[in-house]
């Protein structure tokens, strides 16, 4: 079998599976009424079941992030809810970075290569631009989480960013909306929905790091845009 008809084949195949659990319904069970529905029961097989539970656990977050299953922020508050704050952001960090590079490998091997070997001349430019900014872009990206987690890990596979910068962006990048989510699981019983999470405050401070983030490429193509001053 020819190495393009395979990768068609293996892309049609994940397309298939993510659209297969979509409709399964698998997704519906990680919601926010479902974790309070059965907080008491998921807390007692912790109590009882530690390790197993936090393996249990990655390996979920894993496969919601690697196969687009809704549910993320859930997850990450059932975290802060089972495990405390701090272990909940280890925890999700792991899961998510491993599901993202699965992701992104998928993207980059199954469409990426082919892409960047039909269209190499008209992506040059894009090429040169991820190359000298790209790591501040995903930071960017991964800091303002409004951005969908899973195209951000496919389009960058598509990308010649390398796998190393993709990781510890992503693993970085999460941290601080990972920890406000798990924080607001550990305060569960005052939490409603997750909508309650998202306040005023919390978007500014995720904006601004954002553009703190970004400031250095932005600043860069003012510079050269700005024409030289002329001589007196």
């Amino acid at each position: 079998m020819k190495k393009n008809t395979r990768n068609i084949l293996l892309l049609a195949l994940f397309i298939a599976v993510i659209i297969g659990l979509r409709l399964s319904g698998v997704g519906d069970l990680l919601t926010f009424e479902n974790l309070q529905k059965n907080k008491d029961a998921l807390l007692a097989y912790v109590r009882d079941n530690a390790v197993m539970s936090v393996l249990i656990y990655i390996l979920v977050y894993v496969a919601a992030i690697a196969l687009n299953l809704p549910g993320g922020a859930v997850l990450t508050i059932a975290g802060g809810f089972l495990f405390g704050t701090l272990p909940a952001v280890v925890y999700v960090n792991i899961g998510a970075t491993c599901g993202a590079v699965l992701a992104f490998l998928s993207a980059r091997y199954l469409l990426g290569s082919r892409l960047q070997e039909s269209y190499g001349a008209q992506l040059a430019k894009f090429n040169g631009e991820m190359e000298r900014n790209g790591v501040r872009y995903l930071l960017t990206l991964r800091l303002i989480p409004v951005f969908p987690f899973f195209l951000v890990n496919f389009l960058s596979g598509l990308t010649r960013v390398p796998l190393s910068s993709f990781t510890w962006t992503t693993a970085a990048g999460i941290i601080p909306g990972t920890a406000v989510f798990a924080y607001a699981g550990h305060q569960l019983e005052t939490v409603h929905s997750v909508g309650d999470i998202f306040t005023g405050k919390v978007l500014s401070a995720f904006l601004l790091l954002g553009l703190f983030t970004l400031a250095p490429a932005i600043i860069g193509r003012m510079r050269k845009r700005t024409p030289p001053p002329s001589p007196s």
